[in-house]
């Protein structure tokens, strides 16, 4: 859980700003898009698999630059 501690003379913006850098270096966001809906077996595999091919052009565009 994000908790940002306000300081006496501290704005509620810096404050609030404080807060969404705790709450995205925590991988809150990303978690809760994830289970804002229910998801389907066939759309999870989908998921998977987009996801499985996009580190693999990753991997393949590394190597390339490599060697």
């Amino acid at each position: 859980m994000a908790q940002v501690t306000v300081g006496e003379h501290e704005g509620i913006e810096s404050a609030l700003r404080r807060f969404k850098q705790a709450v995205s270096k925590a991988g809150i966001f990303p978690d809760m898009k994830k289970h804002r809906h229910f998801e389907t077996p066939i759309q999870k595999r989908k998921r998977k698999a987009i996801a499985r091919h996009k580190q693999l052009r990753r991997l393949s565009r590394y190597r390339k630059k490599r060697f």
